[in-house]
């Protein structure tokens, strides 16, 4: 690996760019388009409400490979002059968003930079602004790029071993809203309709549904927020909680999803809505997922390195292109640790094999047929 590359990272991670800064988004973006320009890339910006979104496409051989990245981190601006100062010590780099995921970024352009004047696979690039808070406004693009694409790259952290990420748990958060009726609790508490004992028998319910036997697969449910009431002398009109869940499949998932929007009031007169925050559906691993996998791991060994990959609990942008049945592999990223927490670094040495790697499945000539 280059210093060039090091150098980029630290201008990219000192553009400071949480969730929804679409200022930040913008500056993000244009660097970024720039490098690609560079390196031969057709480049638009995709704006939404959230900030700017870079799709790159490069000229190769066979149906394009989609590289998939996000350029929004989960920290404020002013961390990097805080509380995760960019540093460089030995191999290991620290800084907020270096880890996740702006080291990943570098991976992809630096690949592809190195294939320059060599045959090699079509590449479309797609870096989003807003994958910390669940692609809300993105989902749409991350569709259409994924059109017509062999297989999909995500360059999300691997597993802590190094190893690729081959389906995930899907991530919804749901917010169940309950109006009730404020009174006096004391002179007139018939006249009220309590919005937070309404919620709470709703949670109740929630329990019911997500710890049912006949579900195909677990679910994970937290109630992460409730809030609601004012006063202890008054019968509170509005009450609610946000609630994520985890799946494993999407036959569970549809089935807890339906239940929660059949949900009806316990009291008479409250009123219930269940309203979907984010929802990223459960990618179970296909046998496309597997093979794509198996061609990674081809092009690894054949550069030394040793390729395996398993499932992953947490979610990202590749929920969606996997589900969609695009072949699909996850934590493309270097090895390192701390992801949204202030320990975050990563390794410089396992950001130098990503490149490699990249490097190697892009120069791989599509199969035939």
């Amino acid at each position: 690996m280059t210093d060039d590359v090091l150098a980029r990272l630290e201008r990219l991670t000192r553009i400071e760019s949480p969730s929804l800064d679409v200022r930040a988004s913008e500056r993000t973006a244009e660097l970024l388009a720039g490098w690609w320009s560079d390196a031969g890339a057709a480049v638009r910006i995709e704006r939404t409400n959230a900030g700017a979104n870079l799709v790159a496409e490069v000229d190769g051989t066979g149906d394009p490979l989609l590289l998939v990245g996000h350029s929004d981190t989960v920290w404020p601006r002013g961390t990097i002059d805080g509380d995760v100062p960019w540093s460089v010590d030995g191999d290991t780099v620290r800084g907020p968003g270096a880890f996740d995921m702006k080291s990943g970024l570098l991976a992809m352009l630096a690949a592809v930079e190195r294939l320059a004047g060599r045959p090699h696979r079509a590449v479309r690039a797609v870096i989003v602004c807003d994958e910390e808070v669940g692609s809300p406004t993105t989902q749409g693009l991350l569709r259409s790029c994924a059109e017509g694409v062999a297989g999909a790259i995500g360059f999300e952290s691997p597993h802590p071993d190094g190893a690729l990420k081959v389906g995930r748990r899907g991530s919804t958060r749901v917010l169940l809203g309950v109006r009730g009726r404020a009174s006096h609790a004391a002179l007139d508490p018939e006249s009220g309709v309590s919005a937070i004992d309404e919620l709470v028998d709703q949670l109740i319910a929630v329990r019911r549904i997500v710890g049912d036997d006949a579900l195909p697969s677990e679910v994970l449910c937290n109630v992460g927020t409730i809030r609601g009431g004012g006063r202890a002398n008054v019968v509170p009109a509005a009450a609610e909680a946000e609630i994520g869940l985890r799946f494993v499949d999407g036959a569970t998932e549809e089935a807890v999803l339906g239940a929660l929007r059949a949900l009806e009031p316990v009291r008479r007169g409250a009123e219930l809505q269940a309203r979907l925050l984010s929802h990223r559906p459960a990618w179970s691993p296909s046998a496309a997922d597997d093979a794509f996998l198996a061609r990674i791991a081809a092009a690894g060994r054949g550069i030394g390195q040793q390729v395996t990959g398993r499932p992953a609990s947490g979610a990202g942008d590749t929920n969606l292109l996997g589900s969609m049945g695009v072949p699909t592999v996850d934590g493309f990223g270097p090895r390192g640790g701390g992801a949204h927490a202030v320990g975050e670094h990563f390794s410089l040495a396992s950001l130098a094999e990503r490149i490699d790697l990249l490097e190697a499945v892009l120069a791989d000539p599509p199969a035939a047929g």
